[in-house]
């Protein structure tokens, strides 16, 4: 399956994503940030890249045309050879706090699911929370106060909290679609909550 294809199965189960399109060309990047209107992030969608920011492949707050362009340029030749689908051109994200919603199926356990600090950090951190599929909202509220940057999403020098709903009601769905779908491995980093919502900036799935 494609991104496009694994977008469309996320949407399908009542995930919104940021609007979307996936370019090929300098020509169809311009035309796409021009239907979903400036500002976009840029996005180089590999198979062979895990690490996206490592090697440039990610630019983000592009305002015109020309500067989208040349984010492209830069975007293709840093695949240095590897296989590549295209450039992913979306929305720019609200700014908030970032977190990781994932999981896995354990050989043991089952479907399992992981909250916890996400973006490019958080593997540096590892500060996350775990509990095994189906949960409830009850689960998720506990998730959350186990997490060392729980204060953060309580509100905190002078910030407004999250909304805890958005997140309860992703966690949960979450756990629904790794259940349904069999789904061996997931991750929805980051997604970005702030006071009125959230935002999944990226998102990926094995099945």
């Amino acid at each position: 399956m494609t991104l496009v294809d694994d977008f469309a199965l996320l949407e399908k189960h009542g995930f919104k994503l940021l609007p979307y399109r996936l370019a090929k060309t300098g020509d169809e990047a311009a035309k796409a940030a021009k239907a979903i209107g400036y500002p976009v992030a840029m996005k180089i969608v590999s198979p062979d890249i895990e690490h996206k920011t490592d090697v440039g492949g990610v630019k983000v707050n592009i305002k015109s045309e020309d500067v989208l362009r040349l984010a492209f340029r830069d975007i293709t030749q840093s695949a240095n050879g590897k296989r590549i689908e295209g450039v992913l051109i979306q929305k720019m994200a609200r700014k908030g706090v970032e977190l990781i919603i994932g999981g896995k199926k354990d050989p043991q356990f089952g479907h399992m699911i992981v909250l916890g600090l996400g973006g490019i950090y958080v593997e540096i951190f590892r500060d996350i929370s775990a509990r095994i599929c189906p949960l409830t909202a009850a689960d998720v509220e506990e998730m959350v106060s186990e997490l060392k940057v729980h204060p953060l999403l309580e509100g905190a020098r002078g910030k407004k909290p999250i909304n805890k709903k958005s997140l309860e009601t992703l966690v949960l769905r979450a756990c629904a679609f790794m259940l349904e779908e069999d789904i061996l491995e997931m991750d929805l980093n980051p997604v970005v909550f702030d006071e009125v919502g959230c935002d999944i900036v990226d998102a990926r799935f094995s099945r």
